[in-house]
């Protein structure tokens, strides 16, 4: 399998994403954003394409950061949808293939930073990937907007602070504002990088300062999300 991978910035990296591509013994290729690449000229050699998180929103322009063309980037990622592969977005990527698909993204209705509980919905609890899941787990959070809905998206997961946590577009498009894929590396990354958010949203209800960040073990979340891509991508 060729799984490809839009990264946006050096700090929001796959993280355990990569080592299940390694471990599975697939192919990986990357567009790092932020480092002036450009998207693949031929979507269809690509089986999984993974659309990963930012400090962008959909909203943000090319002024206030020069590499994020989200138009364009709407446009391959819709592109890429109308070939039938599997698409998964993580936190902005969620909320742009929600753009992709004509659902405009929304400001969720809490912050979240830290490790928080999902709780399945009934369709998340039908779901093939997901029916096999704990009805209440927790996973990695750090973000303030949520995906957009489309007519047909069924919302498989909530957590008490944002409605809109796992969303299933088509049965080959999902969408994640969640983080299964943080480890201890890259919840340093991110507090190196957007520290003052923690500062500036201290005082809100679902924020955790950095010791609790880094005393959470991810590994356990990591592994619900390899079961997910071992179930989802199995033909």
């Amino acid at each position: 399998m060729h799984v490809h991978i839009i990264q946006h910035e050096s700090f929001e990296s796959p993280a355990a994403i990569s080592a299940w591509v390694r471990d599975r013994g697939h192919q990986l290729t990357c567009t790092r954003l932020y480092m002036g690449d450009r998207f693949p000229s031929d979507p269809t050699t690509i089986d999984l394409l993974v659309v990963m998180g930012g400090p962008q929103s959909p909203a943000t322009t090319e002024a206030e950061c020069p590499h994020f063309h989200a138009a364009e980037e709407i446009v391959f990622i819709r592109q890429v949808i109308d070939t039938d592969i599997f698409v998964l977005g993580v936190c902005l990527g969620a909320q742009l293939i929600g753009e992709a698909l004509g659902a405009k993204f929304d400001h969720s209705p809490n912050r979240e930073i830290g490790v928080f509980d999902l709780t399945l919905t009934e369709a998340g609890r039908q779901d093939p990937c997901f029916s096999k899941f704990p009805e209440v787990f927790q996973v990695g959070h750090w973000h303030g907007d949520m995906p957009g809905l489309t007519p047909k998206a069924e919302v498989l997961a909530a957590s008490k602070g944002c409605p809109r946590q796992i969303v299933r577009y088509t049965p080959r498009v999902y969408g994640f504002q969640c983080h299964f894929e943080f480890t201890l590396d890259a919840i340093n990354g991110m507090i190196q990088n957007c520290g003052h958010e923690l500062e500036a949203y201290r005082d809100l209800p679902y924020i955790q300062q950095t010791a609790v960040l880094q005393s959470h073990d991810y590994q356990p979340i990591n592994q619900k999300m390899f079961q997910f891509l071992d179930l989802w991508t199995k033909e």
